[in-house]
């Protein structure tokens, strides 16, 4: 029997089979023999042969998006698979989303080859100066082709166009604890009434509302996989040499270097350190490009951007 897991519960699976039932079931054991180095060996989105309760074999997946985890002990942790795109919900206040995060985000999506939707959440709280901030960001992200979106859930602001951009697709969503996520998910399906926290005043934090990854149907048409907030972006299964292929512009005008090789850190004639020195690539780009290559450099989590 196949179907398609809809909700990670822990240690068990809801599986949507092809003739529209919902069976609860497990992994088999020998899925942990077969050198799946994960904390979830089998991802909401995945398709999946179900045999007695037990999840036997996963499908080729067409795709995935996956980070490193942040249990050690693990080598990643898959975030969802099979999907046509990724909502990435980011705030520019109330909590912070750095630029670091989202161009780890970004570049990982990148080299699973995932289109990536930004969208800027939680506009009705901006000030004058956020909103500037959100206009400068928006901007730079459409220069590199992205499509970007400000949002508003309580003002309805953004909320058609996002409809829109969803229609008749399996979307990831995904950003940090506290950015509206849920919130944003209960105005795209009514009734759902996902739970939902007040931000930390203290530290203007987001608190985990999600415990599960759970796929819910979209009343116009399409999909939505909601996981739980990830609070820092390790990158996984990217090699240094490669980090720069998946930064858009740096990519292109890293063609131009003297050496094939170049890293962009210290060469001589290096087009891309020139372009940083000119503003033709941005400097939170260039930082983000850097962190990445510490990361292959320590080979180790980063837990806070």
């Amino acid at each position: 029997m196949v179907g398609t897991i809809i909700k990670n519960a822990g240690s068990w699976y809801v599986v949507q089979t092809d003739d529209d039932r919902l069976l609860s079931c497990q992994v088999k054991g020998n899925f942990r023999l077969r050198g799946i180095r994960s904390t979830n060996p089998v991802a909401v989105g995945d398709r999946v042969n179900v045999e007695g309760g037990f999840i036997t074999e996963i499908c080729d997946r067409r795709n995935y998006i996956i980070r490193k985890a942040s249990n050690l002990s693990k080598q990643s942790h898959i975030l969802a698979a099979n999907v046509d795109q990724v909502l990435l919900v980011v705030t520019i206040a109330h909590p912070e989303t750095s630029t670091t995060f989202i161009d780890r985000f970004l570049a990982t999506a990148e080299a699973y080859r995932i289109p990536v939707i930004i969208l800027f959440n939680k506009a009705d709280l901006y000030t004058k100066e956020e909103n500037q901030q959100a206009e400068k960001l928006i901007s730079l992200y459409n220069s590199l082709e992205y499509t970007t979106l400000k949002c508003s859930v309580l003002m309805g602001q953004g909320l058609e166009q996002l409809e829109e951009l969803l229609h008749d697709r399996t979307t990831l969503l995904a950003g940090n604890s506290g950015v509206g996520k849920s919130t944003l998910l209960n105005a795209l399906v009514p009734g759902l009434e996902a739970r939902t926290e007040v931000i930390s005043e203290s530290h203007d934090t987001g608190q985990h509302t999600t415990t599960f990854s759970e796929m819910h149907t979209l009343p116009n048409g399409g999909r939505v996989i909601d996981t739980p907030g990830i609070k820092g972006f390790g990158t996984f299964d990217i090699e240094r040499t490669e980090v720069s292929h998946y930064f858009r512009e740096i990519f292109k005008i890293g063609q131009e270097c003297r050496f094939q090789d170049c890293t962009h850190t210290h060469e001589p004639h290096c087009a891309v350190l020139q372009a940083v020195e000119e503003g033709r690539i941005a400097q939170s780009r260039f930082t983000s490009y850097l962190s990445m290559l510490d990361d292959k450099d320590a080979d180790r989590y980063r837990k806070a951007y």
